[in-house]
């Protein structure tokens, strides 16, 4: 969604790299730039104006003036007030403090209210809780089974005592449900309301009934991301009629300007709590404008990477597979522990979405966009063709074998060629990282460079001054070298006058993957 507006403001911090100094003029053009990207993206024309304003304000301000490294000091600017404007601190739900807690979804129809409440209780259930879904959508025809049917699928309770289809009172069915839910013990009841295709005041009217007669601990507003300036003014005329808690974000996967996201929070004064961005049940997270923020300027978001990681690779799995890979050459990993790793990333979700989640993959979007998901299916059909010994060992896999092993899988043989040349060049890479010999050239991605796939000869590395066949002249050299770094206090970083960082601990979410 973010897609234009990144490659605007990456394209005018470009232009900005490279200079030791920024003149008044300049911060004056870099922020005419982010204003028109701002614009076009169809943000409020209130929110452009403030952002411009605090950015233009530090920006000429003693914070630059200095630093040694301006253009990085204005990419930091910005990505802090784009924080601010996306509504600053993460805002996680209030839980009553004698369940069950009771959130209420409001919006207009089309929205996506009923998949996200579904994609919500999937996610609270994931956090141990026990959420029962309500369908007081009794006007639009079918909300009720639809409702179900993503119960189902999200493998949670449903309350649904009205057929729908406009019969029934859905104000009694949501004050209903609480009683149920006590009965039940589900510790969270999230109510589905009615939309409609437009603000009216029946609409207003039952919404506000239905909050009076549950008293939500949470009321979100579920918003289409898709429709641009028209969702600010939705959001204001339901804070303003019946009032909301935060907002949640759907079908940010779209191709829309995304101006919405960058204005609602700041507009209405109301946080965004959560964000929609698949078909799927799984395509949901929690809101965080710092790494909103951290993608839209092409920065990444290894934390998000992280997180979905964490939730899939055990620390005892990412120790067993670090002790295979320790071992001579990585001889342990066989094509077994490959598969399994391979399906585990794919529980993390989309190949594309996760390479996205990588700084500075802006640059390749369009090599990311075009990548098969059902590469991954493919290799693993091949890995399944394979007996118990060539997966133990894919050495003895000679070309009788490959030809075997391509009809079993339906490719043809050089795929198989491909796949056992790749596993062993991923067995060395993984290995030597294994074995602090740090991470060798990526291989074979076209247009990223490095590896086997590189056209373009390197230059060679200049020669550094030549050491003396004299042992006694070459050992005073050698103390002279070693007094110059001292002096210069050269690091293992290669910064002069920087010094390791001696109390640097990696956080514990990295640690269980280093073994």
């Amino acid at each position: 969604m973010f897609d234009t507006l990144s490659d605007r403001l990456s394209a005018t911090f470009k232009n900005l790299r490279g200079k030791g100094r920024l003149s008044e003029a300049d911060i004056d053009a870099t922020a005419r730039e982010i204003r028109i990207a701002l614009l076009e993206a169809d943000v409020a024309l209130p929110v452009v104006r403030a952002f411009i304003k605090n950015v233009k304000e530090r920006a000429l301000g003693p914070e630059l003036a200095n630093t040694r490294y301006p253009a990085q000091r204005v990419l930091d600017i910005v990505n802090e007030e784009l924080v601010t404007i996306l509504g600053g601190q993460t805002r996680r739900l209030r839980f009553a403090k004698q369940p069950p807690t009771v959130i209420m979804l409001a919006g207009l129809q089309g929205a996506g209210k009923t998949t996200l409440a579904g994609k919500l209780a999937k996610h609270l259930k994931e956090e141990g809780h026990s959420p029962l879904l309500v369908a007081a959508d009794l006007q639009r025809p079918n909300a009720v089974t639809q409702l179900s049917v993503v119960a189902e699928r999200a493998g949670v309770a449903v309350f649904a005592p009205e057929p729908g289809n406009g019969v029934g009172d859905p104000v009694k069915v949501a004050k209903d449900s609480v009683q149920h839910a006590k009965a039940k013990v589900h510790d969270i009841v999230i109510v589905d309301t009615a939309g409609r295709l437009g603000i009216d005041q029946d609409m207003m009217r039952q919404a506000a009934d239905i909050r009076d007669a549950v008293s939500p601990d949470e009321i979100l507003f579920v918003v289409d991301a898709m429709i641009g300036q028209d969702a600010v003014n939705t959001a204001e005329a339901f804070r303003d009629g019946v009032g909301f808690d935060g907002v949640v974000l759907s079908k940010l996967d779209g191709d829309a300007r995304g101006g919405a996201a960058l204005s609602i929070a700041s507009v209405t004064g109301k946080p965004i709590m959560f964000a929609s961005n698949g078909e799927k049940l799984e395509d949901f997270d929690v809101f965080h404008p710092d790494r909103m923020a951290s993608r839209i300027l092409d920065l990444g978001d290894l934390a998000t990477l992280f997180e979905k990681a964490g939730k899939e690779f055990s620390e005892e799995e990412a120790a067993k597979m670090a002790s295979k890979l320790a071992s001579k050459k990585g001889q342990d990993f066989t094509l077994d522990d490959f598969l399994a790793q391979m399906e585990q990333v794919r529980k993390m979700g989309s190949i594309s979405k996760l390479l996205g989640m990588m700084p500075g993959m802006g640059q390749i979007k369009e090599q990311i966009n075009n990548i098969d998901e059902r590469d991954v299916d493919r290799t693993a059909a091949i890995i399944k063709s394979m007996t118990p010994a060539e997966r133990a060992d894919a050495t003895i896999i000679n070309g009788s074998r490959r030809a075997r092993i391509a009809r079993g899988s339906g490719v043809e043989v050089s795929a198989v060629k491909n796949l056992v040349e790749r596993f062993f060049e991923a067995r060395k890479m993984m290995s030597r990282m294994a074995q602090g010999g740090g991470m060798p050239g990526m291989p074979g991605i076209p247009g990223m460079g490095g590896g086997p796939g590189r056209t373009k000869k390197q230059p060679k590395q200049a020669k550094g001054k030549q050491r003396s066949g004299n042992p006694m002249k070459r050992k005073q050299q050698e103390q002279e070298e070693a007094a110059r770094k001292a002096a210069q206090g050269g690091s293992a970083f290669g910064v002069p006058g920087q010094q390791a960082p001696q109390d640097f601990e990696l956080p514990d979410e990295f640690k269980k993957f280093m073994g």
